[in-house]
């Protein structure tokens, strides 16, 4: 029978200890630093409604001094066709809302007042998480209205 022991000094178990530590948080740094799959192009200050106001304006819209309608809204866990297309909408924009599934979200309806060659009623709908614009459409508030994102057919023409 053999028998081997070994008394590893004991600076070199401080040195294998600091390098398995130092690998430890090198690991740790790279792993934690993920950054967004997209980030939005054009994120915007939604806290209060003079900038949500002036974010509208910048695409030419003009709307009501106050909002039509606040409400909650969820964006789901799992998107449906419905919100599939809707997030499509929001990627042409520079938007993303798949990094919010599962949020609470406050949605802010504005009425439109130059909205070009339409006398029906058409809102602007501003999602805002957290104080920031994280995305929204322009849309008609007809049943077979149309839906698509700020800058489309933006218009800075005459009220009605």
């Amino acid at each position: 029978m053999f028998i081997f022991s070994v008394k590893p000094k004991r600076k070199y178990l401080i040195w294998g200890g600091m390098i398995l530590l130092l690998i430890f948080l090198a690991a740790c740094f790279f792993s934690c630093r993920t950054e967004p799959k997209i980030k939005a192009a054009v994120q915007t200050d939604g806290s209060d409604n003079q900038n949500r106001i002036a974010f509208l304006e910048q695409y030419g819209w003009r709307v009501e001094d106050e909002p039509a309608e606040s409400k909650n809204v969820a964006i789901p866990m799992e998107f449906g066709d419905v919100y599939q297309k809707y997030n499509e909408i929001q990627l042409k924009q520079g938007y993303d809302l798949e990094a919010y599934r599962g949020k609470c979200v406050k949605q802010y309806s504005y009425t439109v007042t130059n909205y070009p060659d339409v006398s029906d009623p058409v809102r602007a709908n501003l999602l805002v998480y957290e104080g920031k614009i994280i995305g929204g459409d322009i849309c008609s508030l007809n049943l077979d209205g149309f839906m698509h994102g700020f800058s489309e057919k933006a218009n800075t023409g005459s009220d009605g």
